[in-house]
């Protein structure tokens, strides 16, 4: 006679009863987000602080009662997609139909999801043209 592991309990009253155990497979889908300055900044960041807490996965996640008590649960890894670009943060001169120094002042920024994921840093082009208008302005003087 083989013993059965269970956390069914069992008393005089339930002899006669079987012992039934259903296995049900879940697809559970996760998404998380992150700020990261490119896609392996990103992935990296995914692959070390992200997924799920496995610690966690236990059979408080599980509905038993009226009898029925669990006796297993675990979460495999299986598949996810590649990192996919959303957005890039920006001040945002759209909203309130403002310039972009109004803009930084208010520290109002956002998510801009038509943004090019390679396009430079807002003020990066602001310097850009400075310097070039400076030096524009500098030659004209000779």
């Amino acid at each position: 006679m083989a013993k059965v592991e269970t956390d069914v309990y069992t008393f005089k009253d339930d002899v006669g009863k079987n012992l039934y155990r259903k296995t049900t497979y879940y697809t559970l889908k996760v998404e998380q987000d992150v700020l990261a300055k490119d896609k392996d900044e990103a992935d990296q960041k995914f692959l070390d602080h992200g997924g799920i807490n496995h610690s966690k996965i236990g059979k408080d996640i599980t509905d038993a009662n009226e009898g029925v008590e669990t006796y297993m649960v675990d979460a495999n890894y299986t598949d996810c997609e590649t990192s996919k670009y959303i957005g890039k943060v920006k001040y945002d001169t759209d909203t309130y139909n403002q310039t972009l120094e109004e803009a930084m002042e208010a520290e109002d920024i956002h998510i801009d999801t038509w943004a090019d994921e390679n396009e430079p840093h807002q003020l990066t082009k602001i310097k850009l043209v400075e310097q070039q208008t400076a030096n524009n302005n500098h030659s004209q003087d000779i």
